[in-house]
């Protein structure tokens, strides 16, 4: 049997997460049964799970992808630069709904909470960097603590995301970005 290359075992694995996103993002964690995840990747059960060993843990890798790629924009330019992004291209931000899920499994199941955690931690790093690179230049308020300001804009990160998964985003949105931006900011 000739061997898989790593570049084609990659591309496989890269076809599984896109067309699971989609799947996610339109059906949910429950509704995304194998059927559709067949459906969406257009590949079969068992190449599915030659690559993840369940629904779950293809469910947590696709979180700590897209964690991971909020990280990478959080920790250059912002958390609310995230949640412009999200605004102005949501359709590449179909996974949206997938996180009433990851908020659910948060709640309800500790083996989850625990896998997201470790993956969590990239974005809540990334962001903490870049705020306290932001107080010390200057240009953060310095009269609330850096993990303040952290919660602050996680919360707001959270409710833009139900807003946006809920079909609810509008134009008064990217307002109350620059509402959350000049909050933050150090008054001159």
């Amino acid at each position: 049997m000739p061997k898989v290359s790593d570049q084609h075992l990659a591309a496989r694995k890269g076809q599984i997460l896109d067309g699971a996103r989609h799947c996610f993002a339109q059906y949910g964690y429950e509704g995304a049964t194998v059927r559709r995840l067949e459906e969406a990747t257009g590949l079969s059960r068992g190449a599915i799970f030659h690559h993840f060993r369940d629904k779950d843990a293809l469910f947590l890798a696709l979180c700590h992808e897209d964690a991971q790629r909020m990280a990478e924009v959080a920790a250059e330019q912002g958390l609310v630069q995230v949640m412009r992004d999200m605004l102005a291209r949501p359709e590449e931000f179909n996974w949206l709904g997938t996180r009433l899920e990851i908020a659910r499994r948060l709640r309800t199941d500790p083996e989850f909470r625990a896998g997201w955690s470790q993956r969590s931690a990239e974005l809540t790093a990334a962001t903490l960097a870049r705020l306290e690179r932001r107080k010390a230049a200057g240009r953060l308020r310095d009269d609330v603590p850096t993990d303040v300001l952290l919660g602050y804009l996680d919360l707001v990160l959270d409710g833009l995301i139900a807003r946006i998964a809920s079909g609810h985003a509008d134009d008064n949105l990217s307002g109350v970005l620059d509402l959350v931006e000049a909050s933050v900011r150090r008054k001159s």
